[in-house]
């Protein structure tokens, strides 16, 4: 036999045995026989999307940022659910994953904050410390106003908040 030929023979074997595989196992999962069209045709459908990936594709859409109209309002919103001191107005950004042509729809926020150092106690050191710095990360629910996010403050929900600068031994003395 040629050796092209042996090659076909094994990637057939191997796809036989997959598919045996794929039609018990979807008999023991579900305890239903298997609709054996269904199961090739779902097979093929991803093989397919898999080569038409980035194409118009509507699985995985790029956020976008989107200016935001309100942009006090989300700060102090920020500041009292996360207990920080601050957030920095400029680094305030809102990125809009989904379609903007709902009445609402949600947009997840990030922004820096702020917490002052507290440092010493009652003694006569003074110790100079910086503030400790934040990421925060949020999401919401906001609609389109002019090509401007208005975002609903009552909606903010915190999904992390990640320490990016602090002194570990600010109140060692």
């Amino acid at each position: 036999m040629s050796r092209l030929l042996k090659i076909i023979l094994i990637v057939a074997f191997i796809a036989v045995f997959f598919e045996a595989g794929l039609i018990s196992s979807y008999t023991i999962v579900t305890s239903q026989p298997p609709d054996v069209g269904k199961l090739i045709g779902m097979q093929i459908e991803e093989v397919t999307s898999l080569f038409n990936f980035g194409s118009s594709s509507s699985i995985i859409t790029n956020p976008t940022t989107k200016p935001v109209s309100n942009l006090a309002d989300v700060a102090t919103a920020l500041q009292s659910s996360s207990g920080l001191d601050g957030i920095n107005l400029q680094s305030i950004s809102a990125q809009v994953s989904s379609t903007t042509k709902a009445s609402t729809f949600p947009v997840n926020i990030t922004a820096i904050g702020y917490k002052d150092a507290i440092s010493g106690s009652n003694s006569s050191v003074i110790t100079i410390t910086a503030n400790e710095t934040f990421s925060l990360t949020a999401t919401a629910n906001a609609k389109l106003s002019d090509g401007e996010l208005v975002i609903d403050v009552d909606s903010i929900k915190i999904t992390s908040s990640r320490k990016l600068y602090g002194n570990v031994n600010a109140n060692s003395t």
